[in-house]
């Protein structure tokens, strides 16, 4: 049976070097998902799969220990919540790709998915190590979009163009791209989705243009929006700078994995 499922496909941690809760660890994130009553979340730190290597590293670790017998009781704590969320919550690796000329690029993939093989998919973007190893977000002449987009769906990931209409998206407004250019950075075959930060504004929302109503852009879009948390809980002195789970899209799929979510988007189910 199909149910609405609540979404985050854009979450940083500490894996991202402009992570603003440092203190705030892997647990935390995965609480507060569970409070947004989140089904899957993504981890897409900048230029790096880090985030998702350090939550693996770190229950291997208690999970060893637990084998060893020398766990402690915070210990046992920690790896028993672990698992009690990650059976409540599907988490997703990925990253979030800087391409030339600045614009985003989220990859998501399967939780099968070696992290080496997701690391090679940066490398041939043309990502520094440097750059992947301390999850920054300037990482210098790397690949274009359309690159960026083949590479993810080459390597079985979902490609989304991150807040589209924001900075650093690939349609924000006043950009000085030929309208070609323009049209194919939104309408290429191997982008799954768009990411909209101003969904709720119903059709004021930019979003608007990827409905097929305009002939220049035929190929109708799936538009979700993401949290683009850079922390766990939205601050209270800045409401831009969002928390897990604070911008969330519903969709309908029959049981909660990677590959449900994928047919989705690959599907013509807009409604």
């Amino acid at each position: 049976a199909s149910f609405w499922r609540r979404i985050d496909l854009h979450n940083h941690t500490p894996g991202s070097h402009d992570y603003e809760q440092p203190d705030m660890g892997y647990l935390d994130i995965l609480r507060q998902a569970e409070v947004r009553g989140l089904d899957i979340i993504a981890f897409t730190d900048h230029n790096t799969a880090n985030g998702y290597k350090n939550l693996q590293r770190e229950i291997a670790d208690l999970e060893l220990l637990e084998r060893l017998g020398r766990i402690r009781p915070d210990e046992l704590g920690r790896l028993t919540e672990y698992r009690r969320l990650l059976a409540k919550i599907l988490v997703l690796p990925g990253f979030e790709f800087t391409a030339t000329f600045g614009f985003h690029i989220l990859g998501i993939f399967p939780p099968t998915k070696p992290i080496r093989e997701i690391e090679h998919v940066l490398l041939e973007l043309r990502v520094p190590s440097k750059v992947i190893d301390a999850g920054l977000t300037e990482a210098g002449a790397t690949s274009d979009v359309l690159m960026a987009y083949r590479a993810i769906d080459d390597a079985g990931g979902l490609a989304i163009a991150a807040h589209a209409n924001s900075s650093a998206g690939v349609s924000m407004r006043n950009l000085n791209l030929g309208g070609q250019t323009r049209i194919a950075f939104t309408q290429d075959p191997h982008l799954h989705a768009i990411e909209f930060t101003d969904l709720d504004k119903g059709r004021y929302s930019s979003g608007r243009l990827f409905t097929a109503i305009r002939p220049e852009y035929p190929r109708r879009m799936h538009l979700l929006q993401g949290s683009d948390s850079h922390r766990v809980i939205a601050d209270p002195k800045n409401e831009k700078r969002l928390g897990v789970g604070d911008r969330v899209t519903e969709v309908w799929l029959e049981e909660v994995s990677f590959d449900a979510l994928k047919r989705l988007l690959l599907s013509h189910e807009f409604d």
